[in-house]
């Protein structure tokens, strides 16, 4: 029994990683699929050749990506952005959700964004207990006003899903910053510490 069990957990081992991995892959292409939908009926690709083919609204999504960018990367194109950003603006209940998306794709997007670009170690939840958390920038406004010493934004993210998490505010001497990359540390933390980046970092003081 001791070696069925063994058998067993190395199996899972193997064939788990791909099994998901193949899961969060197929998913990808299916939605991204939908895209086709926007083509007209005589358009559709199924109606063209017969059946189906999986994997032609990716190509069509990044098609469409990069004639955007292309477009909105000139005068003309920055302008029509301008344009239909006011229009959107102005309507009421869009406007304070497009707004809100639109702050956060560009902090995270953008290049000249500050999101995510420091790992940083800090206590949390409780003093003498440490994790990983990234530097998002600098408390500004009304927060900021009342902030009176060097704070830093920074977000804690769960594990092993690091898109859910805790956005605080700490003082910069409180973190502790890493010579790790973000990417080695996301790794980090999505692997709940297994996967121990090469690069070495420094100590809590």
């Amino acid at each position: 029994m001791a070696a069925l069990r063994r058998w067993l957990f190395a199996g899972l081992l193997v064939l788990a990683p791909v099994g998901i991995t193949l899961w969060v892959l197929q998913w990808i292409v299916g939605t991204l699929d939908q895209t086709l939908l926007i083509l007209p009926l005589a358009w559709q690709p199924d109606r063209l050749i017969g059946y189906r083919i999986p994997g032609l609204g990716v190509l069509l999504a990044l098609a469409i990506l990069l004639v955007v960018g292309a477009v909105t990367s000139n005068f003309i194109g920055r302008k029509l952005v301008s344009w239909g950003d006011a229009v959107l603006h102005r309507i009421p209940v869009v406007r304070s959700i497009y707004s809100s998306v639109k702050q956060v794709s560009d902090t995270l997007f953008s290049p000249s964004g500050n999101a995510f670009r420091t790992a940083v170690l800090v206590q949390w939840p409780r003093a003498d207990v440490w994790t990983i958390a990234f530097v998002t920038g600098s408390p500004g406004g009304d927060v900021g006003s009342h902030l009176q010493d060097d704070f830093v934004s920074v977000y804690v993210p769960t594990t092993p899903n690091p898109t859910g998490g805790y956005f605080v505010m700490l003082p910069r001497r409180d973190c502790i910053e890493l010579k790790m990359s973000v990417d080695e540390a996301l790794r980090y933390v999505i692997s709940m510490g297994v996967v121990v980046p090469a690069a070495s970092v420094s100590n809590p003081r």
